[in-house]
């Protein structure tokens, strides 16, 4: 069995208090997990549970090859950045689990299943998570009512100056094209 190095190379996001590092491996097959709290790492993520243990993180993402990880407003970048990056090399080198087993979940939206929710999911999973995990981040569905499209803004996504102007003029303008019943996007 041939074994390849594990390497983790920093990105900066458009979120200032948010890094995406890049690794060489498959972390989820699909979807991304998001993490606010260290409760919640320590029941579904090692690997998140561990980052949380880094003074100055409030929050982390794990996408398909990538992670995301936000710190606090005092949280010190470069602390941050020397133990999250040693962190994710060690956690992976060592062939530790990034999930456990029981909480990978297939799909990340929620909401229904009537013809408009399939197809704003359809466009959410096709066009605009791909372009936002690119930048750290993830987007998914809550729900569709009156006309008013409910999406959870996570990773470098939350909190970022420019997420409001990705929903409104991206996102919201791509699915009014596509869909005449939305007449709205906004965050949860």
């Amino acid at each position: 069995m041939t074994h390849t190095d594990v390497y983790v190379s920093l990105e900066f996001t458009p979120n200032p208090n948010t890094l995406k590092y890049s690794v060489n491996r498959q972390l989820l097959e699909k979807g991304a997990a998001n993490f606010t709290r260290l409760e919640e790492a320590e029941k579904k993520s090692p690997l998140a549970a561990k980052l949380f243990s880094i003074p100055g993180i409030t929050g982390v993402m794990i996408g398909k090859d990538f992670v995301t990880v936000t710190k606090s407003e005092d949280g010190d970048w470069d602390k941050v950045h020397q133990g999250c990056s040693k962190t994710i090399q060690t956690h992976l080198s060592q062939n530790e689990p990034v999930m456990n087993e029981s909480e990978v979940q297939a799909d990340a939206h929620k909401g229904g299943d009537s013809a408009i929710e399939l197809k704003i999911k359809d466009i959410l999973d096709r066009e605009i998570r791909p372009a936002v995990a690119m930048d750290g981040g993830d987007i998914t569905f809550e729900k569709f009512e009156a006309g008013v499209v409910y999406l959870y803004l996570q990773g470098s996504c939350s909190g970022c100056p420019s997420s409001t102007a990705t929903l409104k003029m991206g996102i919201e303008t791509r699915l009014k094209e596509a869909i005449p019943d939305v007449l709205e996007v906004v965050a949860v």
